[in-house]
């Protein structure tokens, strides 16, 4: 795991045949392109202590083309070239990403983007905290997804739970 203290959101989506993971919803508000490699990495760690052997990481922009203007998306770039230098290990990451290409194999198809992540990501990395937090409630309340959360990257794991969660959220985090 990295060295940051950051948030993953374990979610479990009716209909979506695994868990996905969503970070950084809760620690980190404007992480920079170094921050955003622990982000990685802790997310990763998180992934594969929950059983996933190789997570597919999409680092998420507003759009899956390489655009100078915004961020995102040269972070996104980035961040694909330094798993691809084996700067990050132990997942395969791609980006930057749209939210729909990133889940949706159909989006990818239909985009033309070729990619062992699009379409089957199993970790997604938003841009910033409010992004993440967002995407995760947006999966809680509007899909019906249970959700546990932890942060990892301190002296020992930290569970922090929304003050409107369900009691089996925090309980799902706790375990």
């Amino acid at each position: 795991a990295g060295n940051l203290p950051t948030h993953i959101a374990a979610l479990e989506l009716p209909g979506y045949d695994r868990l996905l993971f969503v970070s950084d919803g809760g620690v980190v508000v404007a992480p920079t392109l170094e921050q955003k490699v622990d982000i990685v990495r802790n997310a990763v760690f998180v992934a594969r202590a929950l059983g996933v052997e190789l997570p597919r990481v999409a680092i998420l922009a507003a759009t899956e083309m390489v655009n100078p203007k915004i961020r995102a998306t040269l972070d996104a770039a980035n961040l694909a070239k330094m798993a691809d230098r084996r700067q990050i290990q132990g997942a395969i990451v791609d980006g930057p990403l749209a939210l729909d290409n990133a889940i949706s194999p159909a989006s990818a198809e239909a985009k033309n983007i070729n990619s062992p992540v699009a379409g089957r990501a199993d970790i997604l990395i938003a841009p910033d905290v409010e992004a993440a937090n967002l995407l995760a409630k947006a999966m809680i309340y509007f899909a019906q997804g249970k959700m546990c959360g932890v942060i990892v990257g301190a002296r020992a794991p930290l569970v922090v739970a929304s003050r409107s969660a369900p009691a089996e959220t925090k309980l799902a985090s706790i375990a």
